[in-house]
């Protein structure tokens, strides 16, 4: 029995390789992947070897040569531009809404950007009507700090 799963190890190695395979499919961060690759190396291994303890070194090797070397560039190639992109919070920025709730001079209101309702103060400490457009130029929390929207 020992030895028909030293002589078919192969398929234990294709069989990891595969699970890694799906695991990255949830992940996408291309660390399971390096794991895969590494465990194709050990199916290459086990194809000259029933030596276990050189599969495993294979393995180990390869895996950690593909996080150095793979990794990084499948990152950059992959997940180009994701730095720029901008966060919740930040994509609120510059965005335009309409006082729902008027604006009191040195007070706070309510303002709808996009069907959200967000509370909000006015950058110059004005007083702003329901109906104003408004620019958010700042978020403090939960709290968006907005001027006069010019009509462009």
């Amino acid at each position: 029995m020992i030895d028909y799963f030293a002589q078919h190890l192969w398929q234990a190695w294709l069989l990891i390789s595969f699970l890694c395979l799906i695991l990255e499919l949830t992940n996408g961060d291309f660390f399971i992947l390096c794991f895969a690759i590494g465990a194709l190396g050990g199916v290459v291994t086990s194809l000259f070897t029933d030596s276990i303890t050189a599969q495993i070194v294979v393995f180990a090797v390869v895996s950690v040569l593909c996080v150095i070397f793979v990794r990084p560039v499948a990152l950059r190639y992959f997940h180009k531009g994701e730095d720029s992109r901008k966060s919740n919070a930040e994509a609120l920025i510059g965005r335009i809404g309409v006082v729902t709730d008027a604006i009191a001079a040195n007070g706070y209101g309510r303002v709808r950007i996009d069907g959200d309702s967000w509370k909000a103060q006015s950058a110059d400490h004005q007083e702003m009507k329901v109906g104003a457009k408004v620019r958010v130029i700042k978020l403090d929390s939960i709290i968006i700090t907005v001027e006069p929207a010019s009509d462009n």
